[in-house]
């Protein structure tokens, strides 16, 4: 039966029946996990053209909830901003191996902390996936020409414990 799990008669849920394009605003936009990640400056390699993490926030960035501080107006506020849409995600090599959009878009289900499964959102937290305590400076502060000292790998990765089933 087509959106049923095998197990039971319980329809699977929403990520997992609908394609990326027939999500309504609510279901994508709850498909963000509130981690952060994305909200952190990045710089190009000039040798290998690969995507760099710093730790220095978005201006916009609040570090402690790991959201947007003005979500709404973001893009008039920061112009360089990337909006998600189901037409893009695929392309942005940029996010996040954690991250909800790019793990849906690539047909993989979401993980255990995201908390649509969790039911809970301090679980992307627990699970140690968002920047919460690991973010040292907003761009407000730190000049361009200083951003490579801030270059970390740990946004691009997956934290130990954080793939597959929760551990008990």
């Amino acid at each position: 039966m087509l959106g049923m799990t095998s197990k039971s008669s319980e329809p699977l849920p929403f990520w997992r029946r609908k394609k990326l394009s027939e999500m309504t605003d609510r279901e994508w936009e709850s498909l963000c996990d509130g981690c952060g990640r994305c909200c952190l400056n990045k710089l190009i390699d000039e040798d290998t053209n690969e995507t760099v993490f710093t730790n220095v926030g978005c201006r916009l960035l609040d570090d402690e909830t790991c959201r947007c501080k003005d979500y709404r107006h973001r893009q008039a506020k920061v112009p360089d901003c990337v909006r998600l849409t189901w037409r893009n995600v695929r392309r942005l090599s940029w996010l996040p191996p954690t991250c909800g959009y790019r793990l849906v878009a690539n047909g993989q289900d979401l993980p255990w902390w995201h908390p649509l499964v969790s039911g809970d959102p301090e679980t992307v937290h627990k699970a140690g996936i968002s920047v919460r305590g690991r973010v040292p400076a907003s761009e407000s502060d730190v000049p361009d020409d200083k951003l490579v000292d801030y270059v970390v790998s740990w946004p691009g990765k997956w934290p130990k414990g954080a793939r597959g089933k929760k551990r008990r």
